[in-house]
């Protein structure tokens, strides 16, 4: 049997780089990095990080224009409850939750593997989420030119779950609308098809 081999792949010298500082600050919180427990976990923290933030290295609408295909079609699109994992910019601790994106075809469609695509994109990066809300959304419009383009974020945060307000059960909702969706009967038939149970 072959051994193991991660598929990841980082820069090394970022690595060693980062390596060093995870291995400074666990000696500076009073553990010993040495112990057997701790021996390799800079180097897991490190490649962590980088995974986590690899959405800065991706290009978002490079990714949209690679399956976009003319078509007639032009009703509402929903890919809803796209798992989403990022960073709180604020404390570099997680916030975790769902996207539910909707767009009306303007002569184009797209993969719809592709929206999940681009929700890691720029998930993948330090966030705070109403901006993320606004990257997909614009990312979208700008890139698919939609007639129109909707974007609901829930999220948990573990910087208010396990420090601050340690309010275990609070999940936070953002919301974007461009074009179409800015009328409100649009806009109410997507809130209701994305909270509804349709299986």
């Amino acid at each position: 049997m072959a051994p193991y081999k991660s598929l990841e792949e980082y820069d090394i010298e970022i690595t060693k780089d980062i390596q060093e500082r995870y291995s400074k600050i666990i000696e500076e919180i009073g553990e010993d990095v040495f112990r057997e427990g701790l021996k390799k976990t800079p180097e897991r923290a490190a490649k962590a990080m980088l995974f986590l933030t690899q959405g800065y290295q991706q290009d978002a609408a490079k990714i949209l224009k690679s399956a976009m295909f003319k078509e007639s079609y032009n009703e509402m699109v929903i890919v809803k409850d796209i798992e989403l994992y990022s960073l709180c910019e604020h404390h570099i601790l997680p916030f975790f939750g769902k996207a539910h994106i909707a767009y009306i075809p303007n002569g184009h469609i797209v993969g719809l593997s592709k929206l999940p695509r681009i929700v890691d994109v720029f998930a993948r990066r330090l966030q705070v989420q109403e901006r993320l809300t606004e990257q997909i959304l614009d990312c979208i419009n700008d890139t698919l030119k939609p007639q129109g383009v909707a974007v609901v974020i829930e999220a948990s945060h573990m910087c208010m779950m396990m420090r601050g307000v340690q309010k275990q059960n609070s999940v936070t909702t953002t919301s974007g609308f461009r074009g179409s969706f800015i009328k409100e009967e649009t806009r109410n038939e997507f809130l209701k098809l994305i909270s509804s149970n349709l299986s």
